[in-house]
């Protein structure tokens, strides 16, 4: 793309469709003049041809004594009268104008005076030589006019023009490019929890249609997201009745050596239940209404939480003002990032503040061995793990940050992950 040419389609519009009446006006103008000339010009050959054929004559029949008298008085602005043989130096002018004008000057007098003409200069100007009936010679310094002169307030009318033309342009294009930008705005605020925003369905036909097809898509996709749910809570509850009559056989049976493990398959087995239902239910977006809440007092709840457990723990930094949230999904999305910190890095510590913007920020600290660089977005996928074990017990399910980042979506906000330079990984959730 050209450094000149805009990035918006807004911006393209109005540029070519103003480029495009500027260039009309401007031809427009230019054959105005253009043809204002050729009638100027043509109205003052037949009073070049009238004019100087009366003077001429007129100089003729007065006697040689007078006849300077009368030089000032015949004389006008594009030609005058000169009593001798003027300059002869020069070639026959090759300009339009000169060469019309020569032609006038010989139609009117040139079947009773026979002359010459030589033009003078770059300028046009030229001097036509003939003898009176007496063999005066006589000179006419001719000094064409340059078209009619400008009235002074046409430039004036020529900006003002071009300021209706833009305005004209800004508000076409401004009408032609609102229903992308509420439909761009509609579609943003289509979130992961997929409550459809109605689009407004009127204006153009055009518009009109596109707004009934965007609204009936997202009713569509919000069923199909929901039966999904349905589907998975389903299956949920389903497993858990086996899952539970499996536990309470296991539990039963004599201690033998493969107890342990069939527990333990159990237990993963059913997290990857209850993980797989948080997932689905963070894609569709929480329930739960959102409300002014003290997140400085949550942060201090959730920390001293896992104080209780035994976890190292540390909050850093204090919002200082209420927050508008979902307070579980919050506490859900920095639980996740806590325990992702703990499983790797033994400890996490939260810092609390706001960004240079004012959005709120929460970063989680940890001094675990990091990611590498180019996983650090391939992590937020679905089921996506560093190990290559496959180990629960280290690696977890492949879920909590997936859920977490579906989370901060859904509340307005993001979540990214970065290499500390110190060592360890830093969590950013900022909020709005």
């Amino acid at each position: 793309m050209t450094p000149w040419w805009p990035r918006s389609l807004y911006a393209r519009l109005a540029l070519i469709l103003f480029a495009g009446l500027a260039l009309a006006q401007g031809l427009s103008v230019a054959l105005t003049f253009t043809e204002r000339d050729q009638a100027t010009t043509n109205l003052m050959m037949g009073y070049v041809e009238r004019e100087v054929a009366s003077s001429v004559a007129l100089l003729d029949l007065l006697p040689a004594a007078e006849r300077p008298a009368w030089l000032p008085r015949l004389a006008r602005r594009s030609y005058r009268f000169i009593l001798g043989p003027g300059e002869t130096v020069g070639a026959m002018p090759d300009e339009k104008l000169s060469a019309q004008i020569a032609h006038s000057i010989e139609q009117g007098i040139g079947r009773s005076y026979p002359l010459s003409v030589n033009g003078l200069g770059n300028e046009g100007r030229m001097q036509v030589h003939l003898r009176l009936s007496d063999g005066s010679p006589l000179t006419i310094d001719v000094q064409p006019m340059r078209g009619v002169p400008l009235s002074p307030w046409l430039p004036y009318v020529l900006v003002a023009q071009l300021a209706i033309l833009a305005a004209c342009c800004w508000f076409a294009v401004r009408q032609a490019v609102r229903p992308l930008r509420v439909l761009a705005e509609a579609a943003d605020a289509l979130g992961p929890d997929l409550r459809p925003v109605e689009l407004p369905e009127r204006g153009p036909s055009e518009v009109l249609r596109s707004a009934r097809a965007f609204n009936a898509m997202q009713k569509r996709i919000a069923a199909y997201v929901d039966e999904r749910v349905r589907i998975l809570a389903a299956i949920s509850h389903d497993l858990q009745t086996p899952i539970t009559r499996m536990r309470l056989r296991v539990d039963m049976m004599d201690d033998e050596p493969q107890q342990p493990k069939l527990r333990a398959d159990l237990d993963e087995l059913q997290g990857l239940v209850k993980d797989g239902i948080g997932y689905a239910r963070a894609m569709h977006g929480a329930r739960e209404p959102a409300r002014a809440i003290d997140l400085d007092a949550q942060l201090d709840s959730l920390v001293l939480d896992y104080r209780d457990a035994g976890s190292a723990v540390h909050l850093e930094g204090r919002i200082g003002a209420p927050v508008q949230t979902r307070p579980k999904a919050l506490r859900r999305i920095i639980g996740n990032l806590v325990d992702n910190a703990l499983r790797y890095g033994g400890s996490a510590d939260i810092v609390a503040g706001s960004d240079s913007q004012g959005a709120v920020l929460i970063r989680v600290l940890d001094n675990g061995p990091g990611i590498p660089a180019e996983q650090l977005e391939a992590v937020f996928e679905p089921f996506f793990r560093l190990e290559a074990s496959r180990n629960r017990d280290t690696g977890g399910t492949g879920l909590g940050l997936a859920i977490a980042r579906q989370l901060a979506g859904s509340l307005g906000g993001t979540l990214t992950l970065n290499n500390r330079p110190e060592g360890g990984l830093e969590a950013r959730l900022t909020l709005p």
